[in-house]
């Protein structure tokens, strides 16, 4: 065999292993879901119905369970007829958030096509070219806040841009960004010092004073950014040292190229930037004013951020066509992502159209009140933990275990804090990793990062915090909290 014959096969094949590698390779991120829809849809056969009664309560405004009220229901099993049908519920029940990133994407390819992102990380880079691992605990601290005050999740999305262009300008990668804007409010909410949807709700519902034993949150929020940080940072490092061993080094060998090695090139801020600049900051300042004084949610947020994006444009001299393209173009590059929300929320339509929801939340109570009496609090953290892979909602999750966990909490002489705390950590963490989590799938679907990616790069950080919360809580049990 001749030697060119010889390297032409070893382009393609590597290694022995190669064609055996292909043929197992990591499925489609769709393929992903439809498995978990139908394993769901089989735990419908497998696991009882059943439900518990609901109440209105009074003290926090939510609905929910009244304990041992749990009562077997007639098995109602999904066939696989039904999966179709499930998948466009899980749709049309996450319409809004999948409308919201599609107009997000819009929006900020107007805003994009002006420059000003461009112009504005020219400067931040040029500031913080010798300081650049500032940049990752300034950012994470700076959506904990979000986090910890409005409860702010699904809506960091409409960050993440923002975020990919300063860490591209300063040598890192798109997955950097992300991670710096994503994980500082997902630290926020789920340290939630001052969060109304989950630690308010969950104290409410455990008949706790609003917001009490603040200090001991305080504390969580401090180890969570100091290690955030720590990891973030140890990546990115290795990233601008030397960019193939990004994770996602595919995506950025053009814009590696653009903004690391032509940095001097980027534009300088001019008037329309500036006017750009001021509608996004008249933007954002109306954006936290209507979420924590009127109620905003996902569809006034909407309008606010189509708006921002057609004044931007205008503000840019575009005209009506120019701004309809690049609104088009912006939603088109992002209805993958935005899909992937919609389908995954199938997955509950499932659990919640088998009613197998409540069997499993009683099944796993009385599994935590039969472990050893050391071992029952992190059982408890544990318990809320697996319940944030059928209820990622933080209100929802807190309305359907707090009236279970607070008595509970009581016969096993467990402080009603410790309970608060375990669910408001079982709740947070991994929604930065659950592919069923609308915060996580719609950041992902904003930077066009893809999920297997993003868990190759955050689950070693996941097993820190998933530590970092069973010592807490472990602590605070010690401690009588």
């Amino acid at each position: 065999m001749s030697k060119e014959k010889q390297a032409s096969q070893a382009l393609v094949y590597p290694s022995e292993k190669r064609p055996f590698q292909r043929f197992f390779k990591m499925p489609h991120t769709y393929v992903i879901l439809f498995i978990m829809i139908v394993i769901a849809a089989v735990l419908t056969y497998i696991i009882p119905a059943g439900e518990f009664k609901r109440v209105d309560d009074k003290v926090s405004g939510q609905t929910v369970i009244v304990p041992d009220s749990y009562h077997h229901l007639t098995q109602t099993p999904t066939t696989l007829l039904d999966i179709p049908t499930a998948i466009v519920d899980g749709l049309n029940d996450s319409s809004d958030v999948v409308f919201f990133i599609l107009i997000i994407g819009g929006a900020f390819q107007i805003i994009t096509a002006t420059g000003t992102i461009e112009a504005i990380t020219g400067k931040v880079a040029r500031a913080f070219q010798k300081r650049a691992k500032l940049i990752v605990p300034i950012f994470l601290t700076l959506f904990s806040i979000g986090g910890f005050t409005m409860g702010m999740s699904t809506e960091v999305m409409v960050f993440v841009p923002i975020g990919i262009a300063i860490a591209r300008s300063l040598g890192y990668d798109a997955l950097t960004g992300t991670a710096m804007i994503t994980l500082g409010a997902s630290c926020g909410f789920t340290a939630g010092l001052l969060n109304p949807f989950n630690v308010g709700v969950a104290q409410s519902i455990a008949q706790l004073p609003l917001f009490s034993g603040l200090w001991l949150r305080a504390l969580l929020l401090v180890v969570l950014l100091i290690v955030t940080s720590l990891y973030i940072i140890r990546y990115a490092s290795k990233v601008n040292a030397n960019p193939s061993k990004s994770i996602i080094a595919d995506m950025e060998k053009n814009e590696d190229k653009s903004m690391k090695d032509h940095l001097k090139e980027l534009p300088h801020l001019q008037l329309q930037h500036y006017l750009t600049l001021l509608v996004l900051a008249l933007g954002i300042a109306s954006l936290i004013w209507g979420i924590s004084t009127q109620g905003w949610y996902i569809k006034e947020l909407s309008a606010l951020f189509l708006s921002m994006g057609v004044i931007s444009g205008f503000c840019a001299r575009f005209g009506p066509s120019k701004i309809a393209s690049e609104f088009v173009t912006g939603a088109k590059n992002i209805i993958f992502g935005a899909l992937i929300v919609g389908i995954a929320r199938a997955v509950l339509v499932v659990f919640e159209q088998g009613h197998i929801i409540d069997s499993v939340v009683n099944d796993l109570a009385a599994v935590v009140g039969e472990v050893p009496g050391f071992l029952q609090v992190l059982s408890m953290y544990s318990f809320q933990v697996i319940m944030n892979t059928f209820v990622t909602s933080g209100t929802g999750q807190a309305a359907i275990t707090m009236p279970l966990m607070t008595p509970l909490a009581d016969l096993i002489h467990v402080t009603r804090q410790t309970a608060v705390l375990a669910f408001q950590m079982g709740d947070g963490f991994t929604n930065m990793i659950l592919p069923t989590s609308s915060a996580l799938m719609g950041s992902l679907a904003v930077s066009g990062i893809p999920y297997q990616k993003w868990v190759k790069f955050i689950w070693p950080l996941m097993v820190m915090w998933l530590v970092i919360g069973g010592i807490f809580v472990v602590m605070a049990n010690m401690i009588h909290y």
